[in-house]
C-alpha cells in the first residue's frame, strides 16, 4: 500500500459534487486520525472555543463536567486560562455508572454542593455531558431541571458529544442555543442590536459597529462583552440579531420564536469585493447606504503591500483558523497568489467558493485532517511560502507560518487589512 496522505483536486471535486465526496473527506466514514488539529484543542470539548468555554460565556456561570477521567481531563489545562479559574467543577463516572447510569441521580446533589462552596453565589449552572451519555440516551434536560428546582438558579446542559459533530445540530450549535434560552421578554428597543455567532468580540477596530452607529444603534451587545448576567438579560430588548456564524441560526430561530427578535445574517468573507456588496445589500434591508469607501481601501492597500512584497507567494490554508479555509484560498487566488492546498472539511455552504475556486485554480489540493493517511504527508512534495492556521502551520514548518485563530474575531475589511498586514509581518 503506498504511503501517501490521500488528496483531490478542486477540479476532481467539483466534478463529483458535494453530494458524491470521496470517502476519504467525510469523517463519518473512516477511522479518525487525531490530527495536527489536536494542537488548537478545536474538538467539541477542549481549548480554543470548544463546548466547554462557549458554555462559560455567560458573566458568572459555572460548570460540572460529567464524564469519564479521560474525558475531562483536558478540562484541567482550559482552567489555566485567565478568567476561567474556579468556575469547573467534576463529577468523575467510573464502570459502574457507565454500565448502569447511576452517576444520573448524583448530578442534582452534585449541583447543589457546588453551589454551597462558592463564594458567589453564580448566575447559571452549566452541565456538560460526553458521549457516554449520548450513547445511554440520557435525558439530561430532566436532570438539569431537578437540579434547578435544588438550587433555585438557571441549569442548562452542553453536549461534549463528539458523535454528533455532522448531525443537524452539532455540540457547537447546541450550546449557543442553551445558552441563549436563558433570555426572557422585555421590551424592545429600536436602538438595540445583538451579534451572534462568537464567543469572543469582534476587532474593536470593526467597522461593523460604526456603520450600525450610522443608522442609530446605541447598544451592540456581543454576549463576550457583557459585563454581567443582567447585561446578558438585556439582549432580550434587541430589534434585531445580527448572525455572523452559521453555527448560531439555529439559536437565532429559536429567539425569533420565543422573543419576536428578527435576524440578518452576515458571512465572514475575505474578498473585498464581496465584502462590498454584501454591506450594500445589508444597507438596502435596512433602507441606508454605507459610506464604505475609506475602509475598502485601507484593506485594499494592505493587500496591495503584501503583493508588492510577495507577488508570487505560495499558500497552504488550513482550517483552524477565524475563516473558511475555501473561501480564503478563494480570496488569496483572486488576489493574485498561488494556493496549493487546502486542509478543510466540506460542506454546502463552502462548497461554493470551491466551485469557483476550481475555475481559477483547479489543480488546488483539498486534504481532509481527520483522514488516517494524513499520518504519511509529507511537506516536501508540495512546499509553499506561506502556511495559514495552525494546522497548515503543524505540517509546513518551513513555512513562513501565521496562526491566525486569536479568540478577538476579525471580521469585513478590518479582518482582511489586518491579515494582510499580519502576513506582512511573518513574511518580512
Amino acid at each position: 500500500m503506498e504511503r501517501v496522505a490521500r488528496s483531490f483536486t478542486a477540479a476532481e471535486l467539483v466534478q463529483r459534487g458535494i453530494d458524491n465526496l470521496p470517502d476519504e473527506l467525510v469523517s463519518g466514514r473512516h477511522l479518525i486520525y487525531s490530527s495536527p488539529a489536536t494542537l488548537a484543542f478545536n474538538s467539541p470539548g477542549a481549548e480554543g472555543f470548544g463546548v466547554k468555554r462557549a458554555g462559560l460565556a455567560i458573566p458568572g456561570s459555572v460548570m460540572l463536567v460529567v464524564a469519564p477521567g479521560c474525558c475531562g481531563r483536558n478540562t484541567s489545562l482550559i482552567s489555566t486560562i485567565p478568567g476561567y479559574e474556579g468556575r469547573f467543577f467534576y463529577l468523575t463516572m467510573d464502570e459502574t455508572d457507565i454500565v448502569t447510569g447511576r452517576h444520573l441521580s448524583r448530578i442534582p446533589q452534585a449541583v447543589e454542593e457546588c453551589v454551597a462552596c462558592l463564594p458567589v453565589r453564580p448566575s447559571v449552572f452549566m452541565i456538560c455531558i460526553t458521549c457516554v451519555d449520548a450513547l445511554l440516551g440520557t435525558d439530561i434536560e430532566r436532570v438539569c431541571r431537578r437540579a434547578e428546582e435544588r438550587v433555585g438558579l438557571p441549569v442548562r446542559p452542553c453536549y461534549m458529544y463528539a458523535l454528533t459533530r455532522e448531525g443537524r445540530r452539532p455540540p457547537m450549535v447546541h450550546v449557543r442555543q442553551s445558552l441563549y434560552s436563558l433570555l426572557e421578554p422585555l421590551p424592545k428597543r429600536p436602538t438595540s442590536v445583538n451579534v451572534l455567532g462568537f464567543f469572543a468580540p469582534l476587532e474593536d477596530e470593526c467597522e461593523l459597529y460604526r456603520y450600525l452607529r450610522v443608522i442609530g444603534v446605541r447598544a451592540v451587545r456581543e454576549v463576550s462583552r457583557c459585563a454581567d448576567f443582567d447585561e446578558f438579560l438585556r439582549m432580550a430588548e434587541a430589534n434585531f440579531n445580527l448572525v455572523l456564524h452559521p453555527e448560531a441560526r439555529f439559536a437565532a430561530a429559536d429567539l425569533e420564536e420565543r422573543l419576536q427578535i428578527p435576524s440578518i445574517e452576515l458571512t465572514r468573507l475575505y474578498q473585498l469585493d464581496r465584502i462590498r456588496r454584501q454591506y450594500q445589500a445589508f444597507g438596502q434591508v435596512l433602507g441606508v447606504t454605507f459610506d464604505d469607501e475609506a475602509d475598502y481601501a485601507a484593506a485594499a492597500a494592505a493587500v496591495q503591500a503584501f503583493a508588492a512584497a510577495h507577488e508570487h507567494a505560495s499558500f497552504a490554508i488550513g482550517e483552524c483558523l477565524n475563516g473558511d479555509p475555501f473561501e480564503l484560498a478563494l480570496a488569496l487566488t483572486r488576489y493574485g497568489f498561488a494556493v496549493r492546498e487546502v486542509f478543510g472539511t466540506l460542506t454546502g455552504e463552502n462548497f461554493v467558493f470551491l466551485r469557483r475556486l476550481a475555475e481559477l485554480a483547479p489543480d488546488v489540493r483539498v486534504y481532509s485532517n481527520m483522514e488516517p493517511t494524513m499520518i504519511h504527508y509529507d511537506a516536501s512534495a508540495c512546499p509553499v511560502d506561506f502556511a495559514l492556521g495552525k494546522d497548515a502551520r503543524w505540517y509546513h514548518p518551513e513555512a513562513a507560518g501565521l496562526d491566525w485563530n486569536a479568540d478577538v474575531q476579525p471580521f469585513g475589511y478590518a479582518g482582511v487589512k489586518h491579515l494582510f498586514e499580519a502576513l506582512s509581518e511573518v513574511g518580512a
